[in-house]
C-alpha cells in the first residue's frame, strides 16, 4: 500500500498501520510505503517504510519498484530517474519504456556489526556461521541491503520449515533488530528460488532485499555467476538482479497495480470498534 503524503497530510500511527493491514477489516498488505517532499535539493522525494505490524523499517526493494511507479502514476514526478531518500540511505530508482524498474541498491555488507549481528558464543565455518536454534543447529550467513537479512541454503525450497525456523531466527538473541530469513535454493548458476520470513510481518510473496541479500551471498560463495543477471524466483513472481564484488547491486523487474482509493482513519477505527488515542506517539 502506497500513501501520497507530498499532495495530502495525515497522522499515522503504529495502531492505525496495524489496522490498514489488517485483511479483513482494512485494506490488507505486507509493507505501507510512504511517499514524502524531499528534505534536500539533490532528492526528488523521501521514501519510508512500515510493516504490518507498525514498525518502521530501513528498505524495501520490491517497495521501491512501487514506490517508482506509483510517483509517475499520480504525476507527482515526470523523471525517468529518480534520487530517493531513505532511512539507510539514497537510492536510485529508473524506470524503462515497458515500465519495469531497476533499482540501484547500493553495495551489500557482511561484517556482523553491519547487519547487526552478535555471534559472540556462535561457531563460524568458513563465511557462515552456526547458530543454535531451539536446540537445532542451523548454518546461515548473513547480509544487510539497507535491511538485515540471515541466508539459508537449502537443497528444496518446497520442503524447507520456513514458518517455524523463519519465526525463531526472526527474533533469535543473535539479531539484537530482528532479521529477514531467506530460504536459498540454487538451481544453476544464473538461477535461485527463494521464500522469505520478513520480521514483523511473517513469509511473503516476495521480498526485493532478501532476494538481493540472497544472490550476493550466492556469488559470494560461489554458487552464482559474478557480473551477470541472476534470476530469483519468489512465489510473486521473479527477479533480475546482477552484482560485481566492489560494485553497487542491481535488481529490475516489474509492479502491477491492483486498485486505488480512499479511507477515513477514524471511520476504519470505528467499524473496528477501537478508539484511536489522540495522545499516542504519532509516526507523524
Amino acid at each position: 500500500m502506497v500513501i501520497d503524503l507530498v499532495t495530502q497530510r495525515m497522522t499515522l500511527t503504529p495502531e492505525l498501520i496495524r489496522l490498514l493491514a489488517d485483511r479483513r477489516i482494512g485494506v490488507g498488505f505486507d509493507q505501507l510505503l510512504i511517499v514524502e517532499p524531499p528534505s534536500r535539493p539533490d532528492i526528488d522525494f523521501k521514501y519510508r517504510i512500515f510493516n504490518a505490524d507498525g514498525s518502521e523499517v530501513s528498505q524495501c526493494g520490491n517497495g521501491a519498484r512501487c514506490f517508482a511507479s506509483f510517483v509517475q502514476a499520480r504525476k507527482l514526478s515526470f523523471k525517468q530517474r529518480l534520487r530517493v531518500e531513505t532511512s539507510s540511505g539514497v537510492i536510485v530508482l529508473s524506470t524503462d519504456r515497458y515500465g519495469w524498474v531497476q533499482v540501484d541498491m547500493g553495495k551489500p555488507k557482511f561484517e556482523p556489526d553491519q547487519i547487526p549481528f552478535t555471534p559472540k558464543t556462535i561457531t563460524k565455518v568458513g563465511r557462515a556461521y552456526r547458530l543454535d536454534v531451539d536446540g537445532t543447529p542451523v548454518q546461515l550467513y548473513v547480509a544487510n541491503i539497507g535491511n538485515p537479512h540471515a541466508i539459508i541454503k537449502v537443497d528444496d525450497v518446497l520442503a524447507a520449515d520456513v514458518d517455524r525456523l523463519g519465526k525463531l531466527i526472526e527474533s533469535h538473541v543473535a539479531f539484537p533488530e530482528r532479521v529477514n530469513v531467506n530460504f536459498v535454493q540454487v538451481i544453476n548458476q544464473r538461477h535461485v528460488r527463494i521464500r522469505v520470513y520478513e520480521r514483523g510481518v511473517g513469509e511473503t510473496q516476495a521480498c526485493g532485499t532478501g532476494a538481493c541479500a540472497s544472490v550476493a551471498t550466492g556469488i559470494r560463495e560461489g554458487w552464482l555467476d559474478e557480473g551477470v543477471d541472476i534470476r530469483a524466483q519468489l512465489y510473486g513472481g521473479s527477479l533480475a538482479i546482477r552484482w560485481q564484488d566492489g560494485y553497487s547491486l542491481i535488481m529490475t523487474g516489474p509492479t502491477a497495480f491492483v486498485y486505488e482509493g480512499v479511507f477515513s482513519p477514524d471511520g476504519l477505527a470505528a467499524s473496528a470498534g477501537i478508539k484511536l488515542d489522540p495522545n499516542a506517539d504519532d509516526v507523524y
